[in-house]
């Protein structure tokens, strides 16, 4: 009896530990599953990370390709991509993975480039991350207003959006970003009122203490050399795939630009008279500054490199719906025979979302013409290479309203309005609203210049 109760308790206690090994069986099986579960999302977790760094380091590679070669946008082949290359370990010089990228170049007159890369490891290939970074170079109309010379922003006037002058600025209207002189002092002349002259600051005037905290000087000055486009290259586009205009032995030409994204060209063949008037400089014009009989030569779409290059005075109006240039200039440089564009009607833009721009480009003035609305608005990036952008004074022609919508730089004075020296308005337009158009930045027209910074990262998103 002995041996069996000791056989009997030995099979009891196989039994208890069966039972046992069962439960604990049974209990860690998914506690075993699930830590292989987080084991494998881990993994899957880091392949991703992997392979994200991976398509980073594509975009990095690009960056670094636009910074060398900021014209190549085939990665230095002549074929459509996308563009394969190996990822390296540096340390072992072992492939780890691959990156391919596909390449955006800009539009015409963008500087914007689009990189997309797309990255995997070599170890789990099906496993794939995505970069899309967006590249530009900010153009110079990244100012609302840039001047050689000293600039009077008056009580009636508002500008939106950055302005700088190398020389000196009389400041009382109102602003709402950067107001930047170079200078620290200056002796403000004459024609910037009372109590000129006289040394005042850099930056000066009656504006709210609101407008006084943009206030900045001395700043350092732009070089207005890097502002001047080549004209000779503008005019060589323009003849390859652009319009090209020659002397007209006329008046010069008239250019209508049409909503449906076209372009009426018009030989000018008479003017209309108006009295003698005075630029910013104090020269007399006693030349017509409006057209008065014209003939219809052509209608064409915008040229697809956005280049309209004109050896005469042209007049400039209409509906834009696009992206173009227009250069008034002819070569070499004569200051006596060197064109002016004159505007004697409304430029505005089909949309104002940075798919129409025009860029505005006059060897000599950009001109508003006497004849022009008492209310006019003008979208366009303006350059004045050789003189300034204006409205003549016209002894009593006082006008009602000016509105820009996009970039003014000038190599002299610019201005719409004439006041004498109690800052009373004497000629020209009463009120001016200067509208900052921030799509210039990166998107300026068709080859207006860049600044020398090079491209900088504009977005970055992954998947």
């Amino acid at each position: 009896m002995s041996k069996s109760k000791k056989i009997n308790q030995k099979g009891s206690l196989m039994i208890y530990l069966i039972i046992i090994i069962a439960v604990f069986v049974m209990v860690m099986f998914p506690v075993v599953m699930v830590f292989a579960g987080k084991l494998q999302l881990l993994k899957l977790s880091t392949e991703k990370e992997e392979a994200l760094q991976i398509a980073d380091a594509g975009i990095n590679y690009y960056q670094w390709h636009l910074a060398h070669f900021p014209n190549d946008y085939k990665d230095g082949t002549n074929t459509s991509g996308p563009y394969v290359h190996n990822y390296i370990d540096l340390d072992t010089q072992q492939a780890l993975g691959t990156f391919s990228l596909v390449i955006t170049p800009p539009l015409v007159g963008s500087t914007i480039v689009t990189v997309q890369s797309t990255g995997w490891t070599n170890e789990n290939p099906n496993i794939k991350r995505t970069v899309t970074a967006r590249f530009g170079i900010a153009s110079l109309a990244k100012y609302a207003f840039l001047s050689n010379d000293v600039i009077w922003i008056g009580g009636n006037e508002t500008v939106s959006g950055q302005l700088q002058s190398n020389n000196g600025i009389r400041f009382d209207g109102t602003g709402n970003a950067p107001i930047q002189s170079a200078k620290s002092t200056y002796t403000c002349p004459a024609n910037q009122g009372y109590p000129c002259p006289a040394v005042e600051n850099g930056v000066w005037g009656s504006a709210s203490q609101g407008t006084q905290s943009f206030w900045q000087f001395p700043v350092p000055a732009v070089d207005f050399s890097s502002i001047t486009s080549n004209l000779a290259t503008l005019k060589s586009s323009a003849q390859s795939s652009g319009i090209y205009l020659p002397p007209s032995n006329e008046q010069g030409y008239s250019l209508v630009f049409n909503s449906n994204g076209t372009v009426s060209i018009y030989k000018v063949t008479s003017l209309l008279s108006n009295p003698t008037g005075w630029d910013t400089s104090g020269n007399a014009h006693n030349e017509y500054v409006d057209y008065n009989i014209r003939v219809l030569q052509f209608t064409s779409s915008l040229p697809a490199n956005g280049i309209i290059y004109v050896e005469d005075k042209t007049w400039v109006e209409g509906t834009v719906n696009g992206r173009v240039t227009v250069v008034a200039a002819q070569l070499p440089y004569n200051s006596s025979t060197a064109p002016i564009i004159y505007i004697p009607n409304n430029i505005v833009y089909s949309v104002k979302d940075g798919s129409s721009v025009l860029g505005l480009i006059a060897q000599k003035d950009v001109v508003v013409t006497y004849r022009a609305p008492s209310d006019i608005e003008i979208d366009a990036a303006i350059i004045s290479q050789n003189g300034g952008a204006q409205f003549f004074y016209y002894q009593g022609d006082i006008k009602n309203s000016i509105t820009i919508f996009g970039a003014i730089m000038t190599f002299y004075q610019w201005t719409w309005t004439w006041v004498d020296g109690s800052n009373n308005n004497v000629a020209g337009y009463s009120n001016t609203y200067n509208n900052y158009d921030s799509n210039l930045l990166y998107a300026p027209p068709p080859s207006f210049p860049l600044s020398s910074s090079g491209y900088q990262l504009l977005s970055w998103t992954s998947n």
